[in-house]
C-alpha cells in the first residue's frame, strides 16, 4: 500500500458566523466566533489520514500560538509531521464568514509563502506513493515536489487552489488535475458556469489536458464529479445533503482520493468514494475537523 506526501499550507481558520454576508461597507452581527485548523494542505493530509492512508505533511509553521496549537492538532490525527519547519513569522491564518451554508474566505499566507524547494528536497517518495499539493504554497515548490515525485514513480495529484496561472511545465508535471467548473475555466480561459451541461465541461476538460494520460477531475458540489481520464470520460453522480459549512469540501475530496489511490482503487472507486467523503464532511462545521472517517464514508456507501 501506498503512502500520501502532501506538500502544502497550514493555517488556522477563524470563523465567523451570521445570519448572512454583510454587503460592502456594511456590518452584521455576528453569531460567534470560532477557531479551527484548516489550510488546503493540511485538510488534505487530515482527510487522507483519517481514511487510512499513511500521511505525511511538508510545510511550515509559525513560532506563534496558532502554530503550537496547529502541529498539536495534527500530531493527534496520526500524520508524520517531520517534515513541517517552523519559520520565523506568524502562522497561515484564513478569516471566514459562513452564513446560510455558504462561506467568504481570506487567506493570510504568513509561514506557507516560506514553503521552499529545500523543504520537499528529502520526501523519501516511492513508487505507488501519491504527491499531493495545491496552490497555497510557492508555485516552484509545487514544481520541484512534483519532478521527485515523478522521477520516484510517484503518482502526482494537483489541486490548482486558489486559482493562478501556472506553467505549462508544471501542469505537465500532473498525473491527476482535481478542480471546480470555476478554476478550469479560468485556467482553460474559457467562462464556465454552474449551469453548463457535462458535455462543454468535458471539452474543455479536454483542451486543457498537458498530456495524452492525463487525468482531470472537475467537481461540481451537489451535481457531484466529472472526469477526462486520458480519453475516458467518467462521472459520478452527486449526494443531496443538509450542507452546514462547505469550508474544506474539496480538500476532503482530493484527500479521499489520494488515499484511495494510494491504497490500489480504480479510478471510479476512488471517485466515488471521495465524493461520498466530501457530502460527509459539509454537514459538520469547520474544515479539518470536519473530515470523516472510513468507517464513515463505507456506512454512507452502503446506505446508497
Amino acid at each position: 500500500m501506498g503512502r500520501v506526501f502532501v506538500a502544502g499550507s497550514i493555517n488556522m481558520d477563524v470563523v465567523a458566523t451570521a445570519d448572512r454576508h454583510p454587503k460592502v461597507g456594511e456590518t452584521v452581527a455576528g453569531k460567534e466566533v470560532l477557531y479551527f485548523p484548516g489550510g488546503k494542505g493540511a485538510n488534505q493530509a487530515v482527510a487522507a489520514a483519517r481514511l487510512g492512508a499513511r500521511t505525511t505533511l511538508i510545510g511550515r509553521l509559525g513560532t506563534d500560538a496558532f502554530g503550537a496549537e496547529l502541529r498539536t492538532f495534527l500530531g493527534a490525527q496520526g500524520i508524520d509531521l517531520g517534515s513541517v519547519r517552523d519559520a520565523d513569522t506568524h502562522s497561515g491564518t484564513a478569516i471566514i464568514t459562513v452564513a446560510e451554508s455558504d462561506n467568504t474566505i481570506i487567506v493570510i499566507p504568513g509561514s506557507n509563502a516560506l514553503v521552499s524547494l529545500e523543504d520537499v528536497a528529502d520526501a523519501p517518495l516511492a513508487k505507488g506513493d501519491v504527491a499531493v499539493s495545491q496552490f497555497e504554497i510557492p508555485l516552484p515548490t509545487i514544481a520541484a515536489f512534483f519532478a521527485r515525485a515523478r522521477k520516484a514513480g510517484a503518482m502526482t495529484l494537483l489541486n490548482p487552489a486558489p486559482a493562478q496561472k501556472m506553467s505549462s511545465e508544471l501542469l505537465a508535471l500532473v498525473d491527476i488535475l482535481v478542480l471546480n467548473e470555476t478554476e478550469l475555466g479560468f485556467l482553460a480561459g474559457v467562462e464556465l458556469s454552474e449551469g453548463d451541461s457535462a458535455a462543454r465541461i468535458i471539452d474543455v476538460a479536454r483542451k486543457l489536458q498537458a498530456r495524452a494520460d492525463q487525468t482531470i477531475c472537475v467537481t461540481l458540489g451537489k451535481r457531484g464529479v466529472l472526469a477526462l481520464a486520458a480519453s475516458e470520460e467518467l462521472s459520478v453522480a452527486g449526494r443531496a445533503v443538509k450542507a452546514i459549512d462547505t469550508t474544506g469540501a474539496g480538500d476532503c475530496f482530493v484527500g479521499a482520493l489520494a488515499s484511495q489511490l494510494a491504497g490500489g482503487a480504480a479510478l471510479r472507486t476512488a471517485l466515488t468514494f471521495a465524493n461520498a467523503a466530501a457530502s460527509i464532511s459539509v454537514q459538520r462545521m469547520g474544515a479539518g475537523p470536519s473530515m470523516p472517517t472510513a468507517a464513515e464514508v463505507e456506512a454512507v456507501l452502503s446506505a446508497g
